[in-house]
């Protein structure tokens, strides 16, 4: 989805290539009337194009480093994805002895237009991207660390790659105190002291370090990643055994990538395509909810219908969380009133017989029901169908270091924690134990088996308070 783009403008090609050539070869037949313009045999050709350009795509990942190619790189990158996609239109022919349909001069004039549009629109559509802002909200949010030495040309290089997808937004001196400076546009945000509390308490994504900016690179690395943080290390040399290890080019640098779980652009692309499906059937049910259960909540407990409030989610995100209202009006500022009936162990907060709850509350905590707007926060990107449960705020500054890991991915309706008993689990060490234990082995397969064990614990009302 990343270069749905550059998908939409190699189909575009494709598909011009085809029509010209079929006019060519058919003299101009450009009229809607004429019986033979475009028959079905072409339009079937057409839709097989169009299926053959995807499947070449997600599999062979055709745009891997397409920004970063020149001319010529680009050409033979137009020239291998053309030829496929054509090798696939002849395998299509044969196994389906279709071929004598087809015109062969018809076929070789499409290759060679084919090649022709898609370096052409590829091409192009770089230059348009080239002329945009640096700045992308999308990006990630990288520190860079290094020595007082190299801090000039490390930032110099990094802040200046023009096709990254990380967006610097602070450095960290570690052998003197720069704080508050401004570097090539950079401004220094801490260090070496309070570097891990910075990481703590701001939105940090990813930490490149350059060579041995502490006594120890490795040691540096597993704070980081038990903080949920992707690293970054620069390769002069070094021979750090970390788990997830990807080696990838940031910049002018080699780097060792290590994280607490690295997944594929298929595995991502799967789980968010996922996530769209899930929240479109679940926002039906939450119509559905909403129009039994809003007149009932009015009634009960004049005030709103939902519940917003201001959550923390991947990496320390904020984003509006929503939940069909089942307390009372300001229940929020009545919770530290409450605090000595806590029974959760840490940062978070439950209790049984809650009497900040109104009467239908207590039906739709136990099935879940007032969880259903959080499908929109899924559409949204906020959140996913399954992950981690975000934090509140208070919450959130009261973590210690490694609470912190559980934010390195998008917080989800459901996970482990949800259907290992939630009302059995009284310390919120065990929460951050499951949590964490999700992220390192996360995979589709997880995630698909977390939904039907969710099904079971929401129709069932087992452990929910």
């Amino acid at each position: 989805m990343k270069h749905l783009d550059f998908i939409l403008f190699d189909i575009v090609g494709l598909l011009a290539a085809l029509i010209i050539a079929y006019a060519i070869r058919f003299h101009g037949a450009f009229l809607l009337t004429d019986e033979q313009f475009f028959g079905d045999a072409y339009q079937n050709l057409a839709a097989v194009i169009i299926l053959l350009d995807i499947f070449i795509v997600f599999f062979a990942e055709s745009y891997n480093g397409i920004l970063r190619r020149n001319k010529y790189q680009e050409f033979r990158a137009a020239v291998t994805h053309c030829i496929g996609v054509f090798a696939g239109m002849l395998i299509y022919m044969y196994s389906t002895r279709q071929s004598e349909y087809y015109s062969r001069s018809l076929l070789y004039t499409y290759l060679g237009l084919s090649i022709v549009f898609v370096y052409g629109f590829r091409v192009s559509w770089k230059r348009v991207i080239r002329k945009r802002k640096l700045d992308d909200v999308n990006k990630a949010q990288m520190l860079v660390v290094c020595e007082n030495d190299n801090v000039e040309r490390c930032l110099h290089d990094l802040s200046h790659n023009r096709y990254s997808d990380f967006k610097i937004t602070g450095a960290v001196v570690v052998d003197a105190d720069r704080t508050g400076e401004t570097i090539e546009g950079v401004q220094v945000v801490s260090n070496a002291d309070n570097f891990l509390n910075y990481v703590r308490e701001n939105v940090v994504d990813e930490v490149f370090i350059d060579g041995n900016t502490r006594a120890s690179s490795e040691a540096l690395a597993a704070e980081l990643i038990e903080l949920g943080v992707t690293v970054h290390t620069s390769l002069v040399y070094s021979n750090m055994i970390l788990s997830n290890n990807l080696l990838e080019r940031y910049a002018n640098y080699i780097v060792l990538t290590s994280s607490m779980k690295v997944a594929s652009v298929r595995q991502a692309f799967i789980k968010r395509l996922g996530d769209i499906v899930g929240s479109l059937v679940g926002l039906l049910f939450c119509g559905i909810a909403f129009l039994i259960f809003a007149p009932i909540i009015k009634h009960q407990s004049p005030g709103p219908v939902f519940y917003k409030s201001t959550r923390i989610g991947k990496n320390g995100r904020r984003f509006a969380f929503y939940k069909f209202r089942t307390m009372r009006v300001g229940a929020d500022k009545e919770q530290a009133l409450l605090a000595a009936q806590n029974e959760m162990q840490g940062n978070m907060f439950k209790m049984e017989n809650d009497p900040r709850i109104i009467p239908v509350g207590h039906f739709m905590r136990k099935y879940s029901i007032d969880e259903l707007p959080q499908f929109w926060n899924v559409l949204k990107g906020d959140m996913s169908l399954v992950g981690t449960r975000p934090p509140t705020e208070e919450e959130f500054e009261n973590y210690q270091y490694h609470h912190k890991a559980r934010l390195a991915i998008k917080p989800g309706l459901t996970g482990m924690w949800q259907t290992s008993g939630r009302s059995d689990i009284r310390d919120f060490e065990e929460v951050v134990a499951l949590d964490t234990e999700y992220i390192a082995n996360w995979s589709v397969g997880l995630d698909i088996k977390i939904i039907f064990k969710t099904i079971g614990v929401v129709f069932s009302g087992k452990g929910s308070m």
